[in-house]
């Protein structure tokens, strides 16, 4: 299956740190890429895989459910494992989810955790229907591009593949149950005005996890996609200095 052209995965190796990059659901690298492109410029060793039935097309990830997405991140981060002596974990939107389930999974390999409108929640009841509805309508609206700043687009899909999001939906069910596990340091940033992921999402992981060391930063300036919107440059430098402080 041929991948769109931007949306392939990122490598680079660089020092004894490392960073796994995840992207959310319906998305692809591209969105998180600048994120991922500053802490390889900045010498980490850096991995953002595109995740299974993403960067293709919908008909595809209707054909992937969450196993095969944290299938791949697991990858992704046992490659770094091998090669860093400390390695953390970042994801967007549904990326944070899955950044979380290694967390909660791998605590003593993930030196910490840093998230940027996680999804472990959607508060919507429709979502109840799911079980029915996807055997009835393959796909809803897209949710991509979410952006405040004028003229950025996210590659990503313009429908909502319904198979694909009930697992998703079940899969993050699994992740909000589990948060007490999360004991790394950990860094939460998270858009003032999100239209895709309520308020109340940031708001469990933040409630939940038994982590000390957590810090809360709210972007002012960005919708979902913060990772390519105004705020952009605010959570690469956060990331950096959070990373920095936690290493040491």
């Amino acid at each position: 299956m041929p991948v769109m052209p931007g949306a392939e995965p990122f490598a680079h190796d660089g020092g004894d740190t490392g960073v796994l990059v995840c992207h959310g659901f319906t998305g692809t690298p591209q969105s998180v890429r600048p994120w991922a492109q500053r802490l390889a410029d900045e010498g980490l060793t850096v991995r953002l895989p595109r995740l299974p039935g993403h960067g293709t097309t919908w008909q595809e990830m209707n054909r992937t459910r969450w196993a095969d997405w944290y299938a791949e991140v697991e990858r992704a981060f046992g490659e770094l494992c091998d090669r860093c002596d400390r390695v953390f974990v970042a994801g967007l939107s549904m990326g944070g989810a899955l950044a979380l389930r290694l967390a909660e999974l791998q605590p003593a390999r993930v030196s910490g955790v840093l998230l940027v409108n996680p999804c472990v929640t959607l508060g919507d009841p429709r979502l109840k229907a799911l079980p029915v509805l996807k055997h009835v309508v393959p796909s809803l609206a897209g949710i991509a591009s979410d952006i405040a700043k004028p003229g950025e687009r996210e590659l990503a899909y313009d429908r909502t593949p319904l198979k694909a999001l009930h697992s998703f939906v079940q899969g993050y069910g699994d992740v909000a149950h589990d948060l007490p596990l999360v004991t790394q340091p950990l860094l939460l940033m998270r858009s003032a005005v999100d239209h895709v992921v309520p308020a109340a999402s940031s708001q469990l992981v933040l409630s939940r996890i038994s982590s000390k060391d957590v810090t809360e930063l709210v972007l002012e300036h960005s919708y979902h996609v913060a990772t390519l919107d105004h705020d952009a440059a605010v959570v690469q430098d956060e990331t950096l200095a959070f990373v920095r402080r936690v290493t040491g």
